[in-house]
């Protein structure tokens, strides 16, 4: 890393007393809780894991050194699993995120689709980034968008896929209205996220670590395996 990259001592002062904020509210909501699974600890707890490891970052960038601190992985992110043991429904909520890259490009795929649909109104859509997106969206579904992402002129970022269990099947049109907000991270069966920040992992099993795979789910895979992806109903 170069100089001119690398953070200032200033930036390692501020992320080491943010780790020591963290540590006060961390123990605060320990002492506070109120059941085995208090959130506010699960929050507390989530806090200061990612405080330790900016600290621990900006340390080694900015002097060549580590901390004796262990930052959890992905699969250590969740709370112990509480749902049923045989689910008889599931959820899969999924996201992906993108930048505009190329704005231009974007627009002229969104117009080569509405050329291309023989009912289409004489009103374009497609003449903002706004409207070109509708169309993408309303014509290719998420997987298609995520491997030809570059073809639409999107830059992806993080993305991340959990599995939800549940004890019976959604009635319909039940969720639609806040389809994320009761996601209960107790009956999460196993999550899979996707990050830059997971690039310099050495080996396989530090992948399979970070996609958050459970014991069972990485005995499960054979080295020339792919993980298919998963994507919900729209």
């Amino acid at each position: 890393m170069s100089d001119a990259a690398q953070p200032t001592a200033a930036e390692v002062r501020a992320a080491a007393e943010a780790v020591k904020t963290a540590l006060d509210r961390h123990l605060a909501a320990v002492e506070r809780r109120t059941g085995e699974d208090d959130p506010a600890v699960y929050e507390a707890f989530n806090e200061l894991a990612a405080a330790a490891e900016e600290y621990d970052e900006l340390l080694y960038d900015r002097y060549d050194e580590v901390t004796p601190f262990e930052i959890p992985g992905a699969e250590d992110a969740l709370p112990p699993y509480t749902g049923p043991e045989e689910p008889n429904a599931l959820s899969v909520l999924i996201r992906r995120d993108y930048a505009v890259a190329e704005p231009q490009r974007l627009l002229a795929q969104a117009r080569r689709v509405e050329d291309a649909d023989e009912e289409g109104t004489p009103e374009s859509s497609a003449g903002t980034v706004h409207g070109a997106l509708g169309v993408l969206f309303g014509e290719f579904e998420p997987d298609e968008i995520a491997s030809r992402h570059k073809d639409f002129g999107l830059e992806e970022g993080d993305s991340t896929l959990w599995v939800t269990a549940a004890d019976e099947p959604a009635e319909p049109g039940e969720w639609l209205e806040t389809p994320f907000e009761q996601v209960d991270p107790q009956r999460v069966v196993c999550r899979f996220d996707v990050s830059s920040v997971f690039d310099d992992e050495p080996d396989d099993d530090d992948v399979e670590e970070d996609l958050g795979l459970g014991p069972e789910l990485r005995g499960g895979l054979d080295d020339d395996e792919d993980l298919e992806p998963l994507d919900a109903e729209r």
